[in-house]
């Protein structure tokens, strides 16, 4: 698919979508799809997330820096985040702050969510806190490198992306909503590359089935999507099946991502294709 036929697919979906969407509705699409939070707070099975255990959280990374464990963000009031309010959850998730004035620390994406807009950031709270409470005691995380007293000035007015501006909404997407980027982009001292090495991949996340490794998603001859025709892409995005048949390991978040609707995977593809190519990261 050609750039002039996926700005008309937008076009023709924005139109299809000019219906208001409610918070709600706004929230269980983003959760559910391209922001994927259960990806990391819900235990996952080989199937999938674990039925019932939506949000109750789990561990998701032990590394030489940190073992990070995912909060329980369901409404249980004992274990979970039943007696925050909207306002505190927004917070924490722009500007990784607790109600207690409490640091999160990573890997939860807050250079990404920083630049979440002021209405989808409202939308997934707003889905996160009608979900059922379970009940789950979470270790805390422990660090072994220092955390920063803040990841930046408390976040302004952010506004909405423009679906329309085909590239500029794409980014949005593989950043901010997705954080397609961080997941596939490489760390140099402990900050990911984004000036010099966007979207190389090479980041290794090890778990039950091994050790897998972030793809590069540039056209750089490294990698494969260039090799990879519009459609098949999406379908690698939404399956984790490569047109070789070979299958994407996790943290891939393809159940989720298999949701994503045509005009945002448009937009999506849109933007993976102009970023510029790079070497195999790592």
């Amino acid at each position: 698919m050609h750039t002039l036929l996926l700005a008309a697919v937008i076009l023709a979906a924005t139109v299809s979508h000019s219906v208001a969407e409610t918070l709600l509705e706004r929230g269980t699409y983003l959760v559910n799809g391209i922001v994927a939070c259960g990806n990391c707070h819900t235990p996952q099975t080989p199937g999938g997330p674990a039925p019932g255990r939506e949000f109750a959280g789990t561990i998701i990374a032990d590394m030489p820096e940190f073992t990070a464990f995912a909060p329980n963000i369901t409404p249980d009031k004992a274990t979970g985040i039943g007696n925050w309010s909207k306002a505190e959850l927004i917070r924490a998730i722009r500007e990784g702050i607790r109600p207690d004035g409490s640091l999160i620390g990573p890997p939860m994406p807050f250079s990404m969510y920083r630049h979440l807009s002021d209405r989808d950031v409202e939308a997934i709270a707003t889905y996160v806190m009608q979900v059922p409470a379970v009940s789950n005691a979470v270790p805390k995380s422990e660090y072994r490198i220092p955390l920063p007293p803040a990841y930046g000035p408390p976040v302004a007015e952010v506004p909405e992306p423009r679906p329309e501006n085909i590239i500029d909404y794409g980014a949005y997407l593989a950043g901010p909503a997705g954080h397609c980027l961080e997941c596939h982009t490489p760390m140099v001292a402990g900050r990911f590359d984004y000036d010099s090495q966007t979207g190389a991949g090479g980041l290794k996340f090890e778990g039950p089935w091994g050790i897998s490794v972030a793809s590069n998603i540039t056209p750089h001859p490294d990698g494969r999507v260039a090799d990879y025709s519009d459609a098949e892409l999406a379908t690698v995005i939404r399956t984790g099946v490569r047109p070789d048949g070979s299958r994407i390991f996790p943290p891939m978040g393809v159940h989720y991502y298999a949701s994503i609707n045509d005009r945002d995977m448009a937009a999506l593809v849109a933007f993976i294709r102009t970023l510029k190519p790079k070497p195999n990261g790592g």
